[in-house]
């Protein structure tokens, strides 16, 4: 019984650990750091069509697009949502956990600025007026 929990513990901790994973470290194909100080941590993700990453986390950010995307989100718990940004256009995005694929044809391209404090991404998400991502229409 005991060896059954202990299993059962540590099974969670391992799922809760690949749940928050670094997108820089379990992707570095399609992440890479462009900048990073004490209260941001400045990314760029490039995807070619049809490419799919792995599931990763994010703390709150501001998404900066640079081309126009169409992508599928996969959260853990296995549901999916499609989301589609326009080049040039800024969201925010609370933390959470992830797997993005590339839906179209095309690359897409864009800018995470990850916030590390809670002022800093407060402060951030009201000087942006950024807001959160959309659904497109049925």
């Amino acid at each position: 019984m005991y060896r059954f929990l202990l299993a059962l513990a540590l099974g969670g901790l391992t799922t809760a650990a690949a749940m928050a994973q670094d997108p820089v470290k379990v992707d570095p194909n399609h992440y890479t750091v462009e900048s990073e100080n004490a209260d941001v941590r400045i990314l760029r993700f490039h995807y070619g069509p049809h490419e799919k990453s792995v599931m990763h986390s994010h703390p709150n950010l501001v998404a900066v697009f640079l081309t126009d995307m169409r992508t599928k989100m996969t959260t853990p718990d296995g549901k999916s949502q499609e989301v589609i940004g326009k080049a040039g256009q800024a969201q925010w995005e609370p933390a959470g956990s992830h797997l993005p694929e590339n839906l179209g044809d095309k690359p897409i391209e864009g800018i995470l600025v990850e916030f590390k404090t809670k002022a800093a991404a407060k402060s951030a998400a009201k000087a942006t007026g950024a807001k959160p991502a959309t659904k497109p229409a049925s």
